[in-house]
């Protein structure tokens, strides 16, 4: 039974991609031609698309691991093992949730009809939870007069300012000749600049637009190679060098230049070693990245439909994770045990899983994927398409 309701909500819209039109869809009868006259195949309605399991896979194994990683860093202090683990998770999870999304975006053109789910898929969400965030915190903070800074995102929400900035400038993206480069140049300069602006999180939107952009540019053959047999088996060793790795370099490095929120000069490094090292975090976010996705299964699991939840996961894990910071969950005794950080992964897990649920989509709807036909024109020349389709072929235009 659990399987079936979880298989139910397998049609829905996923957080990351754009709905996208079929390329494969057949296209209708021609206004000039009786429908008589035109192929039994093209007077069928075209099948929808499916979808790919491998990439619901991904979307909801980055998400478990956003989860497990906000969960992960109250624990850090106590254990370098887990400070090296917390290293290697925040290396790919976040880049490989973006290259995804950037990937899914590649339909974008600023129609009406995208840029219409554009507001109401992320703007819409955006306000509703920085809102219910902001009473949240004078509640759990005993600050009842914390202001509503919808210019500055709360806790994890820039994801949404990005996606939104990022996602408009796409047709820009995809007409450039040299992408990347150019993406590269803005994250690396982003990277020595203090003085950016806090409002909307754009050092981070900046640091991390390399990724989407990347997204952007990469075909269904590309992920073909990382789902070969060989990349499987080579991203074994990679990732236990990266793990030793991590563990030597606790002590020396900071965990900020994993989330891309400040400046070289924020960390007391000089420019050109803070872009050096953004340069070097980029090319060890693509490996583990590509590690990562080898492993990603390529057939329908039982997780799979809970790849088009991760929104509603995203969202509303922030007042979980919160509420431990703010009610001194990790201080509690029975944190200290040294298997405590197995149970609160296993939890951390567990909770992103529920949040990804139907039931939990289909209750939290109205707020995350409300559909606000009424605050938007209507599209004339739809309106008529749909008209001249619905007459009869003996009363259309010869």
């Amino acid at each position: 039974m659990v399987r079936q309701m979880l298989h139910a909500g397998y049609e829905r819209a996923p957080l990351p991609p754009v709905r996208q039109e079929s390329p494969s869809q057949t296209p209708p009868a021609s206004v000039d031609q009786p429908a008589k006259s035109q192929p039994a195949k093209a007077q069928k309605k075209p099948a929808a698309k499916q979808r790919d399991p491998f990439f619901d896979n991904a979307k909801y194994l980055t998400i478990v691991l956003v989860g497990i990683g906000h969960a992960w860093d109250p624990l850090r202090s106590d254990s370098r093992t887990a400070e090296a683990l917390y290293f290697v998770l925040y290396t790919f999870h976040m880049p490989a949730f973006i290259i995804i999304s950037g990937y899914l975006s590649r339909s974008f053109e600023g129609k009406p009809k995208q840029v219409q789910r554009l507001v109401t898929g992320v703007v819409v969400p955006y306000l509703a939870i920085q809102f219910a965030y902001t009473y949240f915190m004078r509640w759990a903070n005993d600050d009842p007069d914390r202001e509503f800074h919808f210019q500055e995102p709360g806790f994890a929400l820039w994801f949404l300012c990005a996606l939104f900035l990022w996602r408009l400038t796409t047709p820009l993206w995809k007409s450039l000749r040299w992408p990347m480069p150019v993406a590269l140049a803005i994250g690396a300069a982003a990277s020595v600049t203090p003085t950016i602006s806090s409002d909307l999180n754009l050092m981070r939107v900046a640091q991390f637009l390399p990724f989407f952009v990347l997204g952007l540019q990469l075909r269904p053959e590309h992920f073909k190679l990382v789902k070969r047999k060989q990349a499987r088996y080579l991203a074994v060793p990679v990732t236990l060098c990266t793990m030793v790795f991590a563990y030597w370099a606790v002590p020396r490095m900071s965990k900020a230049w994993f989330l891309h929120d400040k400046a070289a000069a924020d960390m007391h490094v000089p420019s050109w070693a803070g872009a050096v090292m953004y340069l070097a975090l980029f090319g060890c976010g693509l490996v583990m990245t590509a590690c990562f996705l080898s492993w990603v299964p390529r057939r329908l699991m039982w997780f799979t439909p809970l790849g088009a939840g991760t929104l509603y996961a995203y969202l509303l894990h922030i007042f979980f994770i919160q509420s431990s910071r703010q009610f001194d969950w990790y201080e509690m005794d029975w944190v200290d045990h040294p298997l405590s950080r197995v149970a609160i992964t296993l939890l951390a897990a567990a909770m992103m899983t529920v949040l990804c649920t139907p039931w939990v989509t289909r209750m939290f709807k109205f707020i995350i994927e409300p559909k606000m036909d009424w605050f938007f024109k209507r599209d004339p020349g739809a309106i008529a398409r749909r008209r001249e389709a619905g007459k009869p072929a003996s009363h259309r235009k010869k």
